[in-house]
């Protein structure tokens, strides 16, 4: 899972929450097609409210002791949990070396991707250079080491160095050899978001050139708890640093400097200051990503309140203002400069891309998304063991991956839409291959229908509960669980969506698109051991293994689990690839506006 703010998603659900029934998608409504059980309407469907009710203490659904297949879907679950040992085991391999990226590890790892899909009957899904089919889609990169000066703030009568790390962290996205404020006005904008949908604008009014935003982080939705403004507790991609950080350069701005909360955030300020302080990895970029902020940063929240002391604003004050509709951004009359020097250097990496094209309807497809890359091999592991081997983080995903493109490829028939398997690189350094896909798509964003993400797949054997990250979302959730109920099992929401999981992983960077994407795995109700006992074992891997040299493939492990989750994820993506529904987002979500807006090209 994500490096670059390296937070655990280790989810202990005790809730299920009820799911609304909805209407599907659909421009084409031929009826010589089938469809799923999502049904058939119009892509601006105004069925698709998102009406949920708060999360309820939920006991065991039945007192089953094993999930509820038939004699074929064991063998697919058998077949599936073999090839996940098989694959896993490799990967995570010392041979390959904690498969980071631009490294003899990725080489192993991107060619056993593509030699093994080759066998199992896939096409290559991407193109070379010269435009020819190739199992690898170049991704290129530039990684760059920062130094920088202390934080000067200045007013009158008031003059304050903020340290790295102590007091802040800052950084750039602008790939250059050096980047700078100098006497830049601060304004607090307070969550610094543009909603036009939630009748929210912070920057109103405001002429931010030459100034740096000052902004609190998460939404107004968590700091009010009010379930109808915004998504309520749940984050939403407006409550994300990286969202904030970006509308600050739509605005203009020449800086912006989030104000770090350990309860807003989901972490403490130990996390920002060492995500933050090592080399950083983004695209490369034509402009060299001109077009950002001149200096990103952080600081803490005794940091902001000398600051708002020194502008006679009282903080706690000021923050009840900013999380109420109508709120008038303020200067603090004082300046901040800082200076960072850089030093860049260029590579490539590669996502690897397999195809199996649609019978009917080879233009549309269904994707899979899972990252292959780890941390690679380290200085500062514990004892004699420095390779990061990643085994459940994510070598897991990407041999589910494989698994399940085994199962399609051997349907006596191909779905009637495209199905393409897409393991993406640099994951860990900020989601960086699956952004490069999103805008580079081997099959155009308006005609893929929907995603399924796998990162960090269970180990510990079956559970009754499916974990949904970013519950209350999409469409997508009602055939996920109808399939869970075939299985015995039920749908439950993240313990803590006030931390913003779903904007973490892979899916996110096509559902900041458009595309409707779920991101979903096992949680710790076991079928065998029960709550407490798979509780304990995923806090022990979260404590001792978790971006870890630790992490290490065990031939013991139970992967009946994770094969159950593929399994599921076959089910949907192939009712979608044989139907003619385009699922949606619900109304509400704030990437509805771009999946309808692109309803006409379908």
């Amino acid at each position: 899972m994500l490096k670059s703010l390296p937070w655990q998603r280790l989810a202990l659900p005790f809730a299920l929450a009820a799911i609304t029934t909805i209407s599907a998608c659909t421009k084409d409504e031929s009826k010589d097609e089938p469809t799923s059980s999502l049904g058939a309407s119009s892509p601006q469907s105004e069925t698709a409210e998102r009406t949920l009710p708060p999360p309820q203490e939920m006991p065991t659904v039945e007192p089953i002791t094993e999930p509820k297949l038939s004699d074929a879907e064991k063998a697919e679950v058998a077949e599936l949990a073999k090839d996940l040992h098989t694959h896993i085991a490799v990967l995570a391999s010392d041979e390959f070396e904690g498969r980071a990226p631009a490294t003899k590890g990725e080489e192993l790892t991107v060619n056993y991707l593509a030699n093994a899909f080759k066998k199992l009957g896939l096409k290559p899904g991407a193109t070379d250079a010269e435009g020819n089919p190739s199992w690898f889609q170049s991704v290129p990169v530039v990684e760059m080491q920062i130094e920088t000066t202390p934080l000067e703030v200045k007013g009158e009568g008031f003059e304050k160095s903020l340290d790295a790390l102590t007091d802040m962290v800052a950084f750039t996205q602008r790939q250059t050899a050096e980047s700078k404020l100098s006497d830049s006005p601060l304004v607090f904008v307070g969550y610094g978001i543009v909603a036009p949908e939630n009748d929210w604008n912070d920057y109103a009014g405001l002429d931010m050139k030459g100034k740096t935003a000052v902004i609190l982080v998460n939404d107004p939705g968590y700091a009010t708890q009010d379930k109808n403004l915004f998504n309520g507790n749940a984050m939403t991609y407006y409550g994300r640093w990286n969202y904030k950080f970006e509308e600050a350069a739509r605005q203009g701005a020449e800086g912006a400097i989030i104000i770090h909360e350990d309860g807003a955030a989901g972490y403490p300020w130990e996390v920002v200051s060492g995500s933050w302080s090592g080399a950083q990895i983004s695209l490369a970029a034509e402009n060299r990503n001109a077009d950002r902020v001149a200096v990103e940063s952080w600081m803490t929240t005794a940091a902001a309140k000398s600051l708002f002391d020194a502008a006679g604003l009282d903080f706690t004050a000021e923050m009840g203002a900013a999380k109420q509709r109508g709120f008038q951004p303020k200067p603090l009359n004082l300046t901040a400069s800082i200076a960072l020097k850089n030093k860049v250097r260029t590579s490539d990496s590669r996502n690897v891309v397999a195809k199996v094209e649609g019978s009917k309807y080879p233009d549309e497809a269904v994707i899979y998304t899972a990252h292959w890359d780890h941390l690679g091999v380290g200085g500062h592991g514990e004892g004699e063991d420095h390779i990061y081997n990643g085994a459940v983080d994510n070598a897991t995903g990407t041999a589910g991956l494989l698994a399940m493109a085994r199962q399609v490829a051997k349907l006596p028939e191909a779905p009637r839409r495209s199905m393409i398997f897409v393991a993406v690189t640099a994951e860990e350094s900020g989601l960086l291959g699956s952004k490069y896909y999103a805008e580079n798509p081997v099959v155009p964003l308006e005609k893929t229908v929907a995603g399924i993400n796998f990162d960090a797949m269970g180990v510990l054997g079956p559970m009754r509960d499916v974990i949904v990250v970013g519950y209350g979302n999409s469409e997508l959730e009602q055939l996920l669980e109808k399939a869970a109920a075939r299985q015995g099992r039920y749908l439950a929401p993240e313990d803590h969506p006030e931390r913003g999981y779903f904007y973490r992983s892979d899916h996110f960077s096509l559902a900041k698109k458009g595309v409707p994407m779920l991101y979903f795995d096992s949680g710790t109700d076991s079928f065998e051991h029960g709550r407490a006992w798979a509780q304990k074992k995923a806090a022990e891997y979260g404590a001792h293994a978790y971006h870890k040299p630790a992490d290490e493939y065990d031939p013991q492990w139970n992967l009946e689990g994770a094969a159950l989750d593929l399994a599921l994820g076959l089910d949907l993506g192939l009712e979608l690839a044989n139907s003619r529904d385009w699922p949606n987002w619900y109304q509400g979500n704030e990437f509805r506006a771009a999946r309808d807006k692109s309803a006409d090209a379908r």
